[in-house]
């Protein structure tokens, strides 16, 4: 039986390079260097590992600094991804040239980054079918950000003159798309991990296995 979703969805990650003192650092004095720069590193791949396991279409890493930088080099990719630079601009920019060059390419686009906690294929799966239907699709954070927008339209507004560091963006994109008379649909709410008070029960559990002596340490002490 042929699935109704596949090639329906381009997934655009955003991702980091998960170079010691450079990725995560708000939780260096939880993990310390190593440990957070590890522990980026396997939010990368779980999120690239649900990417393609929802066999969606097409899906794009759009990296920062560009991928022949040294903080790549212990990061090997999966093959079958495509991988393109961010280049300049704030997040907003960066966002909004992936999306509009994403949905060029297909007939909507996913942008998620890697710092989610429940990121799954299905979650995934569940973003591309309410596209079917609709115009927009998001997945609000507990900390007033987003895990996902998905978009089957494009429009620079979503996008532009938005505070990026405040608890307002998924407030004020909902607000843009209403504006824009698009059909929409939030779904659950999902928790990104970027400050020691992230480090749960939840993600011990789901990434403790691989992590460093520093992440084992907080883990012992805290839980």
């Amino acid at each position: 039986m042929n699935d109704p979703l596949t090639n329906s969805v381009r997934i655009l990650i955003f991702a980091k390079a998960p170079e010691a003192g450079m990725a995560k650092t708000r939780l260096i004095p939880a993990l310390g260097a190593q440990g957070a720069a590890e522990l980026a590193r396997q939010m990368l791949y779980s999120t690239l590992d649900a990417a393609i396991a929802a066999n969606l279409g097409s899906v794009e890493l759009c990296v920062t600094p560009a991928i022949d930088d040294r903080g790549w080099q212990d990061a090997p990719l999966p093959a079958g991804i495509e991988i393109s630079a961010q280049e300049e601009g704030d997040l907003g920019a960066r966002m909004a040239r992936a999306a509009e060059r994403g949905l060029a390419n297909a007939p909507s686009v996913l942008l998620i980054g890697t710092d989610c906690v429940e990121m799954s294929a299905a979650l995934l799966r569940e973003a591309a079918k309410a596209l079917q239907e609709r115009d927009a699709v998001i997945h609000c954070t507990a900390d007033g950000g987003y895990a996902l927008l998905g978009l089957k339209r494009f429009d620079p507004s979503l996008f532009n003159d938005i505070a990026w560091s405040k608890n307002t963006v998924a407030g004020t994109t909902i607000e843009r798309i209403t504006r824009l008379g698009w059909s929409y649909q939030v779904g659950a709410e999902l928790h990104d991990v970027d400050e020691p008070q992230d480090l749960t029960a939840a993600v011990c559990r789901k990434w403790s296995a691989k992590l460093t002596a520093e992440f084992a340490a907080y883990r012992e002490t805290y839980f």
